[in-house]
């Protein structure tokens, strides 16, 4: 028989019942909605790199001293905007410069002094077309006299020869030959002097022409020494002008100087010094420094990223969206280099050289299923400790 105390029991088992089976349905329902998600949706991956910057696409000049010397003047000023061959420091270069003054006086002192030797050639050049001019119209006269004299000498020729025969024959007395024969001889002597001094005309002329080449050459060969002088000269006043050039320190290219060291007149720096960097004028990227197990394998060209400059807050100025470039090939000081192209800059961020910041680079997109196991998988490739069972 039934009493009221065991239907009080049934009444209480079948109320406990329901809310079991509620829990239960509902525990099934967000493991089958947990199990839909994790299988369907997708969360991206990032490798995150807390060493980045911006850089010039150019890689920054460092300016060296080329040599020990004393600063005499300086116009260094981060940031100043430099051409080519503006002067950035100027080395002392006093003893170079009175040198190449003292050489080049030498060097315009030889300048009329050849001058007044090629004068002297020119001037003998002259009198040796004078003097030519000169001994021909002396020469010719006297072969004048030469051809005259010989006519007279011809007929006493002819009238000593004539007597003779007739002297031969006793027509005409000793004393009248001998006569003849001494104006025959006469007029042959003379025609004689005549041609010599048309030699003589002739020799003169030729030695005072020789002479006067011998001191042309003289006076070439001074002009040559001299000028030999001044090629030496102008070869020290070159290499002094590259002394003082030397201690010249010029900018190498147009850009910006984006590093500079303290130089005061009077300051002195040793052969190597670093005395400036120049940030030349490019396009400015991203840069940075990934570790090899994130940068190789994981990043590749054309991966979007985003960038985060440390001097300017994300949730006041944004932030940098770029996209990767290029993935360095090899390990320097543990890290590998990544160039980013930047594809949007918010407003009010400059893009100077060297602003730091970290970077963000979306790497693959997988589901949490995939991720769960891969951890899982991981985690159970890992090293286990000798001590556990």
């Amino acid at each position: 028989m039934s009493t009221a105390f065991t239907r009080a029991l049934r009444v209480i088992h079948a109320d406990g019942g329901r809310p079991a089976l509620a829990a239960a349905g509902a525990a099934i329902v967000i493991l089958a909605g947990w199990a839909v998600w994790a299988e369907f949706a997708h969360v991206t991956l990032y490798e995150v790199s807390a060493n980045a910057r911006l850089e010039v696409n150019q890689a920054a000049y460092p300016v060296q001293a080329p040599m020990l010397g004393r600063v005499v003047r300086a116009d260094l000023m981060v940031g100043r905007q430099v051409r080519a061959g503006d002067v950035l420091v100027e080395l002392e270069s006093s003893d170079e410069r009175l040198q190449g003054a003292e050489q080049r006086a030498r060097l315009d002192a030889l300048g009329p002094q050849i001058a007044a030797l090629r004068s002297q050639i020119s001037a003998e050049e002259a009198t040796i077309a004078q003097e030519r001019r000169a001994s021909q119209v002396a020469a010719e006269e006297a072969l004048a006299n030469a051809k005259q004299s010989e006519v007279p000498a011809q007929h006493n020729a002819q009238e000593e020869q004539r007597l003779r025969r007739l002297r031969d024959e006793k027509l005409i007395s000793e004393r009248d030959y001998q006569q003849a024969l001494a104006n025959s001889q006469q007029s042959k002597l003379a025609a004689e002097r005549d041609n010599v001094v048309v030699r003589r005309i002739e020799q003169e002329q030729r030695t005072r022409e020789g002479d006067r080449l011998a001191r042309i050459r003289s006076l070439e060969t001074n002009i040559a020494s001299l000028e030999a002088q001044a090629s030496a000269i102008r070869a020290t006043i070159q290499r002094l002008r590259n002394e003082v050039e030397r201690r010249t320190i010029r900018a190498p290219f147009d850009g910006r100087i984006g590093e500079a060291a303290l130089l005061r007149t009077g300051s002195v720096v040793d052969e190597g010094d670093r005395v400036a960097s120049i940030v030349p004028e490019g396009h400015v990227v991203v840069v940075a420094q990934f570790p090899p197990p994130a940068a190789f394998g994981r990043l590749a060209p054309g991966q979007h990223a985003e960038m985060r400059l440390d001097g300017f807050p994300w949730m006041q100025y944004g932030s940098l969206q770029a996209v990767v470039q290029r993935v360095g090939g090899e390990v320097r000081d543990g890290t590998v280099r990544v160039e980013l192209a930047i594809n949007n800059a918010p407003p009010g961020i400059p893009m100077q050289h060297g602003l730091p910041g970290s970077v963000e680079v979306a790497v693959e997109r997988v589901t949490p299923a995939t991720l769960l196991l891969r951890n899982a998988g991981a985690l159970w490739a890992s090293p286990r400790s000798a001590y556990l069972k």
